[in-house]
């Protein structure tokens, strides 16, 4: 079950200012995980793939994320409450205090590379304190094979070492724990916290800079897959609103689960050679294809197994964001490229515990960008702390704590490829029907499918569609396999007036959350928006 992946070659970190390491290089997955469990870091659940602890923190933590401010950045980068400066010494001096705190350790090292378009590769060297962080790289990014290897050169390094605590009084740092991107120096330097999230977004944020600067691409935090026709849809979505679910569609071809770049040349690609998924409530019947990739190789993050070792997919005990990592080529269908051409439908999904948009609506371009640049969706009450009923989120471009440019230039980016590919735009709420949080029910997943097949077989295209009175999204009157009061939202609702009131309220939130980008856009994307 195991991939191996033995080297010959040796190594020296010296360059780095790691001196006297122990230094494991390429191991085999196989040997990651029994290392991992030698040492007492992890237990091999019943599935026979590793289960992990991460720590403190189990999930990203976006007030400790940083940008080195230099002549390569100061001028680009949107920088603010997500985008945080940090001071060029400031790094020097933590890099060197990190540097030493691995000396002498064990370490182990990867090369690996991101984005599967040989056009676009970037080579990469992640150095880790612990042995699943490096199983981690390998599960997450493309592995070269021997031959690449040997003449392998890294363009960008991450240093991971989550048992290293800053000093935020000398260090530059909010508190003990930082992710750091150093742009000028091709460094992605991690302490202070075992959630590996960080390795993989660290590189995607890297990603989200350099392809619109200097290849004209635009990078996207999305899913995306390939049909038999060899058309290309692509999935965007914040957590927990269905992006991985329902892009591993048994009948289409998976490019990637998670980062992708369209080129100019109107490909998509996959940034990532695995998935990283959430198995919060996780069943085989609704996920058969992650649920069965959970075998030697994948590694779990911060679930409850029982004495068996059998995992409990809805214990939040230790934290909601339980996750899983694998390699993509544990997903039965995928593109073996990670390579797909022809994009013919894009997928806005939000899970609106409002219950006020539509299940599915077509989208104009204008319209796109403005909810591409809105990033909406709701969290529910047992999501955060302190959160008792529906609270909209946004977070622009779907994918906000990764993107260093403006949302903007992103937004702009996307009306341009949309009308360059002809691509039709859906609004997708996997949300709430018949009412909000509380009241309604929870969209079923077999109609969500029913309307993305439909979508994407061509099957809404010559039916008719009314206009939401507030959003202005087109909403179809009739999908196959889907009863027709269920496509306009308020007719699910037992009282209109309720309705008629929390659309408003929703849209209210729309507008109040775009004002910060309202300057920056054009009229065609500030048009797209809600009329209250």
């Amino acid at each position: 079950m195991f991939a191996n992946t033995q080297t010959t070659k040796t190594i020296s970190l010296e360059a780095y200012g790691i001196q006297d390491a122990k230094i494991k290089y390429q191991l085999s997955p196989q040997e990651l995980h029994n290392e991992t469990i030698k040492k007492g870091e992890g237990v091999e659940a019943g599935s026979g793939a590793l289960a992990v602890n991460t720590g403190r923190f189990t999930g990203r933590s976006p007030k400790d994320r940083f940008i080195v401010k230099d002549e390569v950045t100061k001028d680009d980068v949107w920088w603010g409450d997500i985008n945080i400066p940090f001071e060029e010494d400031k790094f020097d001096h933590l890099y060197k205090k990190v540097t030493t705190y691995l000396s002498g350790k064990e370490v182990y090292v990867r090369d690996a590379y991101a984005c599967a378009d040989e056009n676009y590769r970037m080579n990469i060297r992640a150095i880790t304190e612990y042995p699943w962080s490096n199983m981690f790289a390998y599960n997450m990014f493309l592995r070269p094979d021997e031959g690449e290897l040997e003449s392998f050169e890294q363009e960008w390094s991450i240093i991971n070492a989550p048992g290293f605590q800053a000093d935020p009084e000398t260090d530059g740092t909010r508190q003990g724990n930082f992710a750091i991107l150093n742009f000028k120096k091709k460094i992605v330097l991690i302490g202070g916290t075992g959630y590996t999230g960080e390795i993989k977004k660290g590189i995607f944020s890297a990603l989200n800079f350099i392809l619109p600067m200097y290849h004209k691409t635009l990078p996207m935090h999305c899913s995306a897959n390939v049909g038999e026709a060899e058309d290309t849809a692509i999935f965007f979505g914040l957590s927990g609103t269905g992006k991985t679910t329902l892009s591993a569609d048994p009948e289409r071809k998976l490019i990637g689960d998670d980062e992708h770049g369209w080129t100019p040349e109107n490909t998509i690609f996959n940034f990532e050679g695995g998935c990283y998924a959430k198995v919060i409530n996780l069943t085989e019947e609704n996920e058969s294809e992650i649920f069965n990739a959970i075998k030697p190789g994948a590694i779990l993050e911060n679930v409850i197994l029982d004495k068996k070792g059998n995992v409990d997919f809805k214990s939040t005990s230790i934290t909601p964001n339980t996750r899983v990592s694998y390699p993509i080529d544990y997903i039965n269908k995928i593109q073996e490229s990670s390579v797909g051409e022809n994009p013919k439908n894009v997928f806005f999904l939000t899970a609106d515990a409002f219950g006020v948009l539509p299940p599915i609506s077509k989208l104009t371009p204008g319209q796109a960008a403005y909810h591409f640049i809105s990033g909406y969706t709701a969290k529910v009450a047992g999501t955060e702390a302190g959160i008792d009923e529906p609270v909209p989120s946004f977070s622009a471009c779907f994918g906000a704590p990764f993107m260093p440019l403006h949302p903007t230039r992103y937004a702009e980016m996307l009306i341009k490829k949309m009308k360059d590919a002809n691509v039709n735009v859906w609004l997708v709420n996997t949300g709430w029907t018949g009412g909000s949080y509380g009241t309604g029910s929870r969209m079923k997943l077999h109609y969500t499918r029913a309307m993305i097949s439909a979508a994407l077989e061509g099957k809404l295209d010559n039916v008719e569609f009314e206009t939401h009175d507030v959003f202005g999204l087109h909403i179809p009157l009739t999908c196959n396999n889907v009863p027709s009061e269920v496509l306009n939202p308020r007719n699910t609702w037992s009282n209109k007036e309720n309705y008629d009131h929390k659309v408003r309220e929703l849209a209210s939130s729309f507008k109040s959350n775009f004002r910060q980008y309202k300057s920056f856009a054009n009229k065609e994307i500030i048009n797209g928006g809600p009329v209250v």
